[in-house]
């Protein structure tokens, strides 16, 4: 089953191509991946601050995820893979398209003013090199009219 990995954090346009993805993979008999990513933290000189530190990030994305995970499923009736990494986003998402063959197109939203984002920056000028389709959605298109696209 071919899977549209939407990488998800806080901000409106990713929660706009996750909605995105779970009403293409809906239609298409496709399933979704959300991946969360932990940023790397900034070094502490005592290893148990640090690992505190890292253990916070990593329980506010999983509970990102969960959320998130829950609002597809209850719209497009989907049940979500997720997949929690930490470290550089770009080699993120970069290593678990290239782990898997099942992607069948990474899906970001596009920040609805000013640049677009990191990612939507970085993958863009890569999209020649994916194995997969990329798919951005722009973030301030209305709910009715990405319901329209989807």
């Amino acid at each position: 089953m071919r899977a549209y990995l939407v990488v998800i954090d806080e901000t409106r346009e990713a929660g706009l191509a996750l909605r995105f993805a779970a009403r293409r993979a809906a239609a298409t008999g496709g399933r979704v991946e959300i991946l969360a990513i932990i940023a790397p933290q900034e070094f502490v000189q005592w290893g148990g601050v640090q690992a505190a530190m890292e253990e916070e990030a990593r329980l506010r994305a999983e509970a990102m995820v969960l959320a998130a995970s829950g609002t597809i499923a209850e719209e497009a009736g989907i049940e979500p893979k997720i997949t929690v990494r930490a470290g550089d986003p770009v080699k993120a998402i970069g290593d678990l398209i290239a782990e898997r063959r099942d992607i069948a197109a990474l899906v970001l939203g596009a920040a609805a003013e000013g640049a677009p984002g990191p990612l939507v920056s970085h993958f863009s000028d890569a999209a020649a090199t994916l194995p997969c389709p990329l798919v951005i959605v722009p973030g301030n298109l209305p709910d009715s009219e990405l319901d329209r696209l989807s």
